[in-house]
This record gives C-alpha cells, sequence and structure tokens, in this order.
C-alpha cells in the first residue's frame, strides 16, 4: 500500500521549488543579452525568415505536381486531373512565392542591401520555377527510365517512383537546382539538405547533372556544388564527387572557382570511389571500380580499377 499523502511534508518540497523557479528570469535575461553580442546567432527580427517547414511542404506539393497520382490524397482521374493540378500549381505558386519574398527580405536586411522589390522578385521567381515544371517532368521520367534499366531487382517503373531514394533525391535537387539557378537565397539547400537527410544523399543543388541519371542504393552518396555530370551517368552507393582540400585562409578566394570533377556522358561509378578536384575530368564511358581514389583526369572509355589484393584464408586447421 503506498503511504498515506502528508500535507504538511509537501510544504517545505513547494517553498523548495519555488526558490528555485525564481531563478528562471535571470537565465532569460542572460539569454536576451547574448542575443545581442556578436558572435551569437539569433533571428530576432520585424522581418520574417523563410519557414524551414513550408520549403519541405513545397517539395511535398512540387513532387504531387511532379509525379500526379503517386503522392495525392485523393484519386485522380483524367476528368478530375485539370482540377487537381490547377489548385496544387496555384497553392505552390502562392505559398513559393512567399518563401522567396522573405529569402530576398531576409538577405536585404541582413547584409544592409538596397531595396530589392523582394515581393515582386518573389513572384517573379515564383512563376519562373512553374514554367520550369513541365521540363523538369521529362528530365525525372528519364530518370526514372534509367533506374529501370540500370537495376535488374526493379520490379516496375510505380516501385522506382514510390521507393527509391536516389529518385527522391534526384527530384528534390531538381527542383533545388532550379531555385539555385534563379539565385533564389536559402530555399534550395534547405531542400537538398532535407533529401540529405531522408536518403543519405547529399547533392549541392549548384551541380549541374545531365539527363537519365541514376544512384543506385545511394547511401552515402556526395555531391559537390561545382560538380558537373553528362547524360546517363550511373553512381552507386558511397561515391563522393568531392573538393581537393583547400588551406583555411583560401576558403573565400576559391568559393566562385570549380572545385569539383567532371563526369562525361555515360560514365559508370561503383561503390566507395572518391573523385577528387575541379580539374579531375572522368572521360566519357570510362568506368571507375569500388574504392578508386582518382584526383587526375581519366580519358574517355577506359576502366580505372584497384589492383585485387591479396587475400588471406584462414581455417580451423
Amino acid at each position: 500500500m503506498p503511504p498515506e499523502h502528508d500535507p504538511l511534508g509537501c510544504k517545505p518540497e513547494a517553498q523548495t521549488v519555488e526558490r528555485l523557479s525564481r531563478e528562471i528570469p535571470d537565465v532569460v535575461n542572460a539569454l536576451v543579452s547574448s542575443c545581442q553580442r556578436q558572435g551569437c546567432f539569433s533571428h530576432v527580427s520585424p522581418v520574417p525568415i523563410p519557414s524551414r517547414q513550408a520549403v519541405i511542404r513545397i517539395l511535398e506539393q512540387g513532387r504531387r505536381i511532379l509525379f500526379p497520382g503517386y503522392f495525392s490524397h485523393e484519386r485522380i482521374d483524367q476528368v478530375n486531373l485539370p482540377y487537381h493540378l490547377g489548385r496544387e500549381v496555384t497553392e505552390l505558386f502562392q505559398e513559393l512565392a512567399r518563401q522567396i519574398t522573405w529569402a530576398v527580405r531576409h538577405d536585404c536586411y541582413r547584409y544592409d542591401q538596397e531595396c530589392s522589390l523582394c515581393e515582386e522578385q518573389g513572384h517573379e521567381k515564383a512563376l519562373a520555377f512553374i514554367k520550369a515544371l513541365p521540363r523538369l517532368r521529362e528530365l525525372l521520367a528519364s530518370d526514372v527510365r534509367a533506374a529501370h534499366e540500370g537495376d535488374p531487382a526493379s520490379g516496375s517503373l510505380d516501385e522506382i517512383i514510390f521507393s527509391y531514394p536516389g529518385l527522391m533525391a534526384v527530384a528534390v535537387y531538381r527542383m533545388a537546382h532550379e531555385l539555385y539557378e534563379l539565385k533564389v537565397p536559402l530555399l534550395p539547400r534547405i531542400m537538398t539538405e532535407h533529401a540529405h537527410a531522408l536518403t543519405g544523399i547529399d547533392i549541392h543543388p549548384g551541380a549541374e547533372i545531365g539527363e537519365s541519371f541514376f544512384i543506385d542504393h545511394g547511401t552515402g552518396v556526395v555531391i559537390g556544388q561545382t560538380a558537373v555530370l553528362g547524360h546517363r551517368v550511373r553512381i552507386y552507393q558511397g561515391v563522393t564527387l568531392g573538393a581537393l582540400s583547400l588551406p583555411r585562409d583560401a576558403t573565400e578566394t576559391l568559393r566562385s572557382q570549380k572545385r569539383h570533377p567532371t563526369i562525361e556522358d555515360e560514365v559508370t561509378i561503383y561503390a566507395g570511389a572518391t573523385i577528387l578536384g575541379g580539374r579531375t575530368v572522368v572521360g566519357a564511358r570510362s568506368v571507375i571500380g569500388g574504392n578508386v581514389w582518382l584526383t587526375e583526369s581519366v580519358p574517355p572509355d577506359t576502366k580505372v580499377f584497384i589492383k585485387t589484393p591479396e587475400l588471406v584464408y584462414v581455417g580451423r586447421k
């Protein structure tokens, strides 16, 4: 049986709790003071900042538009398709314009820039993105076909669209890249890092990737900002298309330079390969084997692989 309640015993406890609670305002005051010091990051401003949650909703709505019927909450047929797409595209335009406006306005305020007509920019760039959707659909259709042709384990095109992390990451990248090309701040990187968190595939929105791109399995893939990939490129899990290590004081001067490799058409890169450097070019139709470390160019139609290591077998006897 639990002990009987002792009202007299509770009084000292209540006094202790009240005394400890009185220390909270001092902590709040310290936090407020820290927000006013340089070196501590906060966004305390009358100017709104883009909403990460809204950007994720934009991605989800974009996928519903690019793949009608796959990710929608209701059934879509030929009769209601115009209504469905009309509603989705209108909502996407309005929310995207709002988030772009806030991103541009935030930059103006943060970096003390001249007025850049942020609301006008927001609507113009949102409309430019909307107009690019038919082209993005064609690109993603080529990516779906590349996955089906390149993976014997794929049961159907539907299976790829519904479940392949590589296709999801590429779909997000293609939307983010469009906004990156429109010079929209913040939003493209929020998008690709969201896909990175979900899939383990890290594609910078600034990378240039051609049609019929296939990432098989995908976990651990990294594609850097200035990487250029041609058409019909196939890569496997753990592949890095990265930059060579830079001195700390050289970071700012190299931001605008090409730091990541160029992969030409119809190249296959197997699991665990690392290809580094802005001057590194892998020629068309080449094959880069698993776990290869490459920092120099490769001519077209070349196979690069590591010599088979000597294996040691230890039995019980």
